[in-house]
C-alpha cells in the first residue's frame, strides 16, 4: 500500500469520525469488543483458507487501528505516526540479528533473545505482558513457552505425560471430597497439563480445540440434518439413534 493510499484511508475514517454521529459517539473502550471480534473473524478466514474472506477482515482489522487511534488523537494522547514509529522502532530493536551485529543459529534463540530484550525495556516479569483476556488455552501456552525459553521446563515429554496423568488421577479422587473449588482447581490442573503436553508436541492447543469444536459441530448437524429429513424433532429421537447418525458423520467430517 502506498503512502497516499493509506493516508487517504486515515483521511477517510478522520472524517467519518467528525461528521457521522455514530463514529463520533464512540470511544476506545465502546469499540473494544468489536476489535477482539473482528481479529477472530481473521482469524477464522485464515481457518477456512479462505483468501478473499481473509482480505476483507484484515481491512475490518485496519479499520480498528486507525480508528482507537484517531479516537486517541482527539484527546491528544498520540497520532498514528507516532503509532507507527512505536512499532518501527521495536521492531528494529527486538531483532538485533537483523539490524545490528547480533548472531543467532535458529528460531529458538531468536525467540530467547526477544524475551531478553523485553526484560532490559523494563518488564518486571518474564510473564509481562500476556493478556489477561486471552482464551485461558491460548494463555496457558503461552506463560508456559515463555517460562520453558528460560530453562523452566521438563527434561523429557515423557516427564510431562506423567504430569498428565497424575493430575487426572487428582482430579479424579477430587470428585470424592465433595469441594466444587476444590475439583475445579484439579480440573484447572488437568487442562494446563494438557496445554504443556501439546506444546511439548508442537500443538497450539487453542487452534487444536477450534477444529475439534467446528467437527463436532459438523458432525451435530448432519445429526440433525438426518433427523429432520424423517419428519421428525430432535427432541423425538433416541440416543441410539442419533449415536448411529453420529458414527455415519464420521466419514464425512
Amino acid at each position: 500500500m502506498t503512502d497516499a493510499k493509506f493516508n487517504e484511508f486515515v483521511e477517510i475514517v478522520k472524517r467519518l469520525r467528525k461528521e457521522c454521529p455514530w463514529d463520533r459517539e464512540q470511544t476506545n473502550d465502546s469499540i473494544k469488543a468489536a476489535t477482539i471480534e473482528e481479529a477472530y473473524e481473521v482469524v477464522d478466514a485464515i481457518d477456512n483458507n479462505d483468501f478473499a474472506e481473509l482480505k476483507k477482515e484484515l481491512g475490518d482489522l485496519l479499520l480498528h487501528v486507525v480508528f482507537h487511534t484517531v479516537i486517541a488523537e482527539d484527546s491528544n494522547h498520540f497520532t498514528i505516526n507516532e503509532v507507527i514509529d512505536s512499532i518501527r522502532e521495536k521492531l528494529i530493536r527486538r531483532h538485533p540479528h537483523v539490524f545490528g551485529d547480533t548472531k543467532v543459529s535458529g528460531a529458538s534463540e531468536v525467540k530467547k533473545n526477544w524475551e531478553e530484550i523485553k526484560l532490559e525495556e523494563g518488564r518486571k516479569s518474564l510473564l509481562d505482558g500476556i493478556p489477561v483476556l486471552l482464551p485461558a488455552l491460548q494463555r496457558a501456552h503461552r506463560l508456559q513457552e515463555k517460562a520453558s525459553k528460560v530453562g523452566f521446563d521438563w527434561e523429557t515429554k515423557e516427564d510431562v505425560w506423567k504430569k498428565v496423568i497424575e493430575e487426572i488421577e487428582e482430579m479424579h479422587r477430587s470428585e470424592k471430597k465433595e469441594s466444587h473449588d476444590n475439583l475445579e482447581n484439579e480440573i484447572g490442573d488437568v487442562f494446563f497439563a494438557m496445554v504443556n503436553y501439546s506444546r511439548y508436541l508442537g500443538i497450539n492447543p487453542e487452534n487444536a480445540l477450534r477444529k475439534t469444536n467446528k467437527k463436532f459441530i459438523d458432525r451435530f448437524g448432519y445429526v440433525e440434518q438426518k433427523i429432520t429429513e424423517s419428519g421428525r424433532k430432535l427432541s423425538d429421537s433416541t440416543l441410539k439413534e442419533m449415536d448411529k447418525y453420529w458414527d455415519e458423520s464420521k466419514e464425512k467430517y
